[in-house]
């Protein structure tokens, strides 16, 4: 069975500030436990005027393994930058940004129940 969920970090489907500069970055999503995945998807927008660097923390903390980088241009709109990776056994997708409080994410996960 697969059911669509908003991002766990999130309140209510609003966008998600990323306020933190440096790891561990603001928590976005905690995947589920044993017997499930969420197949994660992932929107930013920068709101600023500047380009702004964006690190995505994909399942773990180690750069670069669990790294995921993007320069979002101001001008850029909304960008996809996780596109449908798999997680699971609670393990957190985080971000942190060159500047606090400018990049917006949002998104859902389709979580899949195994049987």
């Amino acid at each position: 069975m697969i059911v669509k969920k908003l991002l766990s970090g999130g309140l209510d489907g609003r966008n998600i500030k990323v306020a933190a500069t440096a790891t561990p970055g603001t928590l976005i999503h905690t995947g589920p436990g044993v017997g499930a995945l969420d197949e994660v998807y992932i929107y930013v927008l920068n709101t600023s005027a500047s380009e702004v660097t964006l690190t995505i923390e994909f399942g773990g903390v180690a750069s670069p393994d669990d790294h995921v980088v993007k320069a979002l241009a101001p001008d850029e709109g909304a960008y996809l930058m996780v596109p449908g990776w798999l997680l699971q056994n609670e393990r957190e997708v985080r971000a942190f940004a060159g500047t606090a409080n400018v990049v917006n994410v949002n998104g859902y996960v389709n979580r899949i129940h195994q049987e």
